[in-house]
C-alpha cells in the first residue's frame, strides 16, 4: 500500500532526517558509470503525492501547487513560500514559463497556471508573462525574457533517449533538427543561446505519468507510462535531468527484470556537465531531497 503523504517545512524536514547524497552516475550505453566533473553539491528536490492524480490521471491544481511550492522552498532553503519565490522572480522580470506541449504527455496546464500565478504573486503583471513552448523566436516575451523557469515531463526520445529539461529548450533554434546529430550530444549548448544564458531561475521536471520505453519517433504506448506522482525541482538543470533519467532507468529494470539502458542512452545529460560544464551530472554529487511517498520511489 502507498505511504500517504506528510509534507514538512524545510526545518521540520532538516530536524527530522538528513538529505542524502546518492551514489550512481548516467550511464551511456556502456557498463561503467561515467562521472560528472562538478565538485559543489547540487540541491535537487523529488517531492511526491498519490494523491496529485485522480483514478482518471486528473491533476489536483491545490495539491499540484502545494508540492511546486513546498519543492521551492527546499530547494532554496527558504522556508516561507512567498519570500521563496520573491528571490527567484522580481516585479521588473519579464518571465518566460518553457513548457511543453507534445500531446501524449504535455506540461500539465494546473502546473502551468500554477507556476503563473506565483510570478504574479511575485509583482509581475500577467501582460509580461508567457507560457509556450513553440513559436518562441516570434514571441515578444520569451524574446525579451529576463527570468525563464523551464518546465516539462519527462520521456523517452527517439533522438536524444530522453526529453530532458535540457532539450526542452531546443525551440528556441530556428531549426531545431540540426542538433540531432550524434544523438543529440551537444544539446548542453541551447543553455549557452543569447536568448537562454543566465536567464533560468527554476527548473521542474514532471514526473506525474513519466514514459519509460519506446522506439520509433513519436512513440507512445501508455503501458509504459506509471503513476509516479512527482516532481523533481531545483535549480541546477543538469543534476534535476540526472534524477529524472536515473528512475526511468531504475523503472526500466524492474518492469523488464533486467539491466536495459535507454536506447539511444542520454549522453547529452552527461556532456552538459563534462563537456559544457552547465551542472552536476553524477549522482554522488547531487544532494537529493526527498518529500512525501516514498513507496516506489525508485531512487
Amino acid at each position: 500500500m502507498a505511504m500517504k503523504s506528510k509534507f514538512y517545512t524545510r526545518r521540520e524536514f532538516l530536524k527530522g532526517t538528513s538529505s542524502a547524497a546518492v551514489a550512481g552516475a548516467l550511464y551511456m550505453g556502456s557498463a561503467s558509470p561515467l562521472l560528472g566533473a562538478g565538485e559543489k553539491k547540487s540541491r535537487v528536490v523529488l517531492i511526491r503525492n498519490s494523491e496529485v492524480l485522480d483514478k482518471s490521471y486528473t491533476v489536483n491544481a491545490s495539491l499540484m501547487q502545494q508540492m511546486l511550492d513546498q519543492a521551492l522552498t527546499a530547494a532554496l532553503g527558504i522556508d516561507d513560500a512567498a519570500e521563496a519565490w520573491k528571490s527567484i522572480i522580481k516585479p521588473d522580470d519579464v518571465v518566460g514559463i518553457k513548457s511543453n506541449v507534445w500531446r501524449y504527455l504535455p506540461t500539465p496546464a494546473e502546473l502551468e497556471q500554477g507556476i503563473k500565478k506565483r510570478v504574479m504573486d511575485c509583482g509581475v503583471p500577467e501582460d509580461r508573462i508567457g507560457i509556450k513552448d513553440r513559436g518562441l523566436l516570434k514571441d515578444p516575451i520569451f524574446t525579451n525574457a529576463t527570468a525563464l523557469i523551464n518546465t516539462r515531463p519527462m520521456r523517452t526520445h527517439h533522438w536524444s533517449g530522453v526529453g530532458s529539461l535540457i532539450k526542452n529548450y531546443i525551440t528556441f533554434v530556428p531549426r531545431p533538427y540540426e542538433w540531432h546529430d550524434d544523438t543529440c550530444a551537444d544539446l548542453g549548448k541551447l543553455l549557452e543561446l543569447p536568448l537562454v544564458k543566465g536567464k533560468t531561475r527554476l527548473n521542474i521536471l514532471v514526473m506525474l505519468t513519466p514514459l519509460f520505453n519506446g522506439s520509433g519517433p513519436h512513440h507512445f504506448n501508455p503501458k509504459y507510462t506509471w503513476a509516479y506522482n512527482g516532481l523533481i525541482v531545483g535549480t541546477d538543470m543538469v543534476a534535476c535531468d540526472t534524477v529524472g533519467v536515473t528512475i526511468l532507468q531504475n523503472k526500466r529494470k524492474e518492469f523488464f527484470g533486467e539491466d536495459r539502458p535507454l536506447n539511444p542512452p542520454p549522453k547529452h545529460i552527461f556532456l552538459a556537465d563534462t563537456r559544457h560544464n552547465l551542472g552536476t551530472a553524477d549522482l554522488s554529487k547531487i544532494e537529493l531531497i526527498k518529500l512525501g511517498d516514498t513507496d516506489g520511489i525508485l531512487i
